[in-house]
């Protein structure tokens, strides 16, 4: 194998286990309050999502190959890279994708470690960005756009990071103060059932949509990658067996669950019953959808955590935990930052080593991280069986409580 075949190949292993991050990482946007009302079981919940997913991956790619113009100049307008990148055989253009798709990956892994929700997509753009400083500078970044209209990372992230959390919590607490007027009165036995009915069908609707949106971010960089290198040449169809790649590795990841963010998302926040759990959900349907409509950029993990948000406040004496609701805010602050200084360091680490030894140093040590991350874990073991149990206020936001009788956090 060439040098470039190896570094392609490393993109590519890598790009799939972002994918698989991203799915087990977000199943929590789409099922955590179903699973915390027990409108389905665990691990039902997350095999729907995990079908859903896949679907979703294979029902739109129109954007897949522009996806990253919104935050780096690595692409023109068409796709294809720009060919002062490609002056090496496209080795140096993907390493700074390698570096990135790093980045995303161990934030990734790092806020589930902590069953903290942030945005996967935010980790992988903070981690290309990061990338691009390092290997491009500061002029790799598309930070504003041309002005004529929100776009860069600006537009693009930052600004959907503050709007889609607010807009999702008003949304969700009209709704569930609506419900609860509307049904006052009525013995609860009478509406639970009804309103799982509706938490499992706005749950789907939103697993399809993150397998629409989110997949497409993994075909395009690896198509990126296969154009660099030579292996695809055609700018308007993504390859059959990235489709599928991509597909099967975020419904795959969706079905692993990613527990410890389900219980801090279901649990944690606050205490959700049916009808509170179907107008979380049906907010964060509602505003991803419309989002989508008008063209505009937003992270489903912002939306369903400022859903579930506010489903707590229009529920009358409710509970919200604001100390997690502060921890999870503090989180999507510096996923930008973060993301971007591994992706820097990453890249900085690949170019100083160089060539193929470089990508492959990279690759090694996103393999040691990771395993260190999952074997941290292991000591705070958080799985289908006990995702439901009684939040404990403990400092580790996924932690699960002692045998000795649970003291309700306020």
């Amino acid at each position: 194998m060439t040098e470039t075949s190896v570094i392609l190949a490393l993109v590519v292993l890598t790009a799939l286990a972002f994918d698989f991050t991203n799915g087990f990482h977000d199943t929590a946007n789409a099922m955590a309050t179903s699973i915390a009302t027990k409108a389905l079981r665990p691990k039902t919940a997350v095999a729907l999502s995990g079908i859903l997913n896949l679907v979703g991956a294979f029902l739109s790619v129109e954007v897949a190959l522009t996806v990253t113009n919104a935050v780096v100049k690595i692409q023109d307008k068409t796709g294809a890279p720009k060919a002062e990148l490609l002056a090496d055989g496209g080795n140096g253009l993907m390493m700074i994708i390698l570096a990135g798709l790093v980045g995303g990956i161990i934030w990734n892994l790092l806020t589930w470690l902590f069953g903290l929700p942030s945005s996967s997509s935010h980790a992988l753009f903070g981690g290309l960005v990061g990338a691009c400083v390092a290997g491009l500078g500061w002029a790799g970044v598309n930070w504003n756009g041309d002005g004529s209209k929100l776009d860069g990372v600006v537009g693009k992230v930052l600004l959907p990071a503050v709007l889609s959390p607010v807009i999702a919590a008003l949304v969700a607490a009209v709704g569930t103060w609506i419900i609860f007027k509307i049904t006052a009165g009525i013995a609860a036995r009478f509406t639970d059932k009804g309103f799982r009915w509706g938490q499992i069908g706005s749950a789907s609707l939103v697993s399809l949509a993150h397998g629409t949106n989110d997949a497409q971010k993994t075909m395009g960089v690896i198509t990126l990658a296969l154009i660099a290198s030579g292996h695809w040449s055609d700018l308007e169809n993504i390859p059959l067996w990235v489709k599928v790649s991509a597909a099967v590795a975020i419904a795959l990841g969706t079905y692993l669950g990613g527990w410890r963010i389900i219980r801090t998302l279901g649990k944690g926040l606050t205490d959700i019953n049916p009808p509170q759990g179907t107008a979380a959900q049906s907010g964060a349907a509602a505003v991803i959808l419309a989002s989508s409509h008008l063209g505009f950029a937003l992270s489903t993990t912002h939306v369903a955590t400022g859903s579930v948000l506010g489903s707590g406040l229009g529920r009358p004496g409710a509970t919200v935990r604001w100390a997690v609701a502060g921890r999870m805010v503090a989180a999507w602050m510096i996923t930008l930052p973060a993301a971007g200084l591994i992706g820097a360091v990453t890249w900085w680490v690949g170019d100083a080593v160089g060539g193929m030894a470089g990508a492959l140093v990279v690759f090694a040590l996103l393999v040691l991280a990771s395993g260190a991350m999952w074997l941290r874990s292991r000591s705070g073991r958080i799985d289908h069986e006990n995702v439901n149990d009684d939040w404990d206020g403990s400092p580790d936001l996924a932690a699960v409580p002692t045998p000795v009788p649970a003291v309700a956090a306020n």
